[in-house]
């Protein structure tokens, strides 16, 4: 895909913007702000400052307000600090993106397009290429006109006032980018429907589908269970296509799909060009849900991929809740002389496993797919749901494994 926007921000230096309003406390910023500087580090930036504020609501000409925005300027000023990115945590307008960039002289990047980057430089096939590139263009079109805003009416001879090359060429400029989703979307149409005819292929083999928030181990676990060996590290997004392998466990088959991962804040455009990777998961008997329990806002992270899926399907599916990286599950321990009320970072995991989880039985497993621990028991877990849905598809196995599954 040769015409794959990918925005140069490598070894850039950057300050980091959020707001606490009614709706956003302060704790959930500093979270927010600390995921975006993973999401600026997986870029290639890195992240030198954070500007926070209280407001009631951003500010709709410069998502700050005057004196924040002041004191933000002076700091990019400086020459030692060598800023040359301000990453916003929240998505920006076009209005708001221009006057930002008329004070401070630096990119200015929001939430939004810094997920896209990271989209672009991971894009491998023709399919990643495709979604990532419409999600780009249709973000971009919007804000085209913060391009040309400095080409203004040009007059010709005689006073007459012509149009300027920044009108003709926002114009020209919007007409191709339509042009370009409408060719992406017709593009992406046709891979779909040779995917849909893939997955028909694949007749009634009970289908599981590894789900969760970006970067909770997905593809580690997926290498484990499938003997495979998918790219994984300790970045956001690692992945964005589809993986399907062909998985057996006591000699019961099923196909194990790993997805790419969610995100808080997950840009409107990116689920909906991503629809089609995400079929896998609409399609899929079972979920696999891979949760990161040593992360403190884990709870919160399970939210986000609820419904994220209850928005690419309503209909519920059988869900089995992984709790990975248990090897590194810290708390904090109250002293003797702390009366405040427990909260969720002073509980052990023996503690937590008595909480609502408690409820879920056997629909949740704690792992360490780094340390492959409890792995044994999360196969037979899976093939115990996996069996449930075979056997109603193949009555005939019924009696072998009734009477055989002690020699499988």
């Amino acid at each position: 895909m040769k015409d794959l926007i990918i925005t140069e921000i490598k070894s850039e230096k950057a300050i980091l913007v959020g707001l606490i309003t009614p709706d956003q406390s302060e704790e959930k910023v500093n979270e927010y702000l600390d995921e975006l500087a993973f999401l600026a580090e997986t870029a290639g930036i890195v992240p030198e400052k954070r500007f926070v504020q209280r407001l009631e609501m951003p500010n709709s000409v410069t998502f700050v307000g005057a004196g924040k925005l002041q004191e933000i300027k002076e700091y990019v000023a400086d020459e030692e600090n060598q800023i040359g990115v301000a990453i916003f945590d929240d998505e920006l307008s076009a209005k708001q993106i221009r006057n930002i960039e008329k004070e401070l002289k630096i990119r200015i990047l929001d939430r939004t397009s810094l997920i896209l980057d990271i989209f672009a430089m991971r894009a491998q096939t023709a399919h990643a290429k495709a979604q990532v590139e419409l999600a780009q263009y249709q973000y971009l079109l919007p804000r085209l006109t913060r391009m040309w805003t400095h080409l203004e009416r040009q007059h010709g001879g005689g006073g007459v006032i012509m149009r300027g090359p920044g009108e003709t060429q926002l114009e020209t400029d919007r007409r191709i980018i339509l042009d370009k989703i409408s060719r992406l979307k017709k593009e992406l149409k046709d891979i779909d429907m040779q995917k849909s005819v893939q997955r028909k292929n694949r007749g009634k083999m009970v289908r599981v589908a590894l789900v969760g928030y970006t970067n909770v181990g997905k593809s580690t676990l997926m290498n484990l269970l499938s003997k495979s060996e998918i790219f994984a590290e300790n970045k956001l997004f690692a992945t964005l296509d589809t993986t399907v392998r062909k998985v057996t466990i006591d000699n019961l088959p099923f196909l194990l799909t790993d997805t790419v991962g969610f995100i808080r804040k997950l840009p409107t455009n990116l689920i909906e060009s991503f629809k089609s990777t995400l079929d896998e998961v609409r399609e899929a008997d079972i979920l696999l849900h891979v949760v990161d329990i040593s992360h403190p806002a884990f709870e919160e992270q399970i939210e986000v991929v609820e419904k994220t899926l209850y928005e690419i399907d309503k209909t519920p599916k059988p869900t089995i809740l992984v709790f990975n990286k248990i090897d590194a599950f810290t708390h904090v321990v109250k002293g003797d002389d702390d009366l405040t009320p427990k909260r969720r970072e002073n509980y052990s995991l023996e503690e937590l496993k008595q909480t609502w989880m408690n409820k879920l039985q056997d629909n949740c497993i704690f792992i360490s797919a780094k340390e492959k621990e409890n792995i044994d028991e999360l196969k037979q877990l899976i093939y115990k749901k996996v069996k449930e849905i075979h056997i109603t598809r193949f009555p005939y196995n019924d009696f072998l494994y009734q009477h055989y599954e002690g020699d499988l």
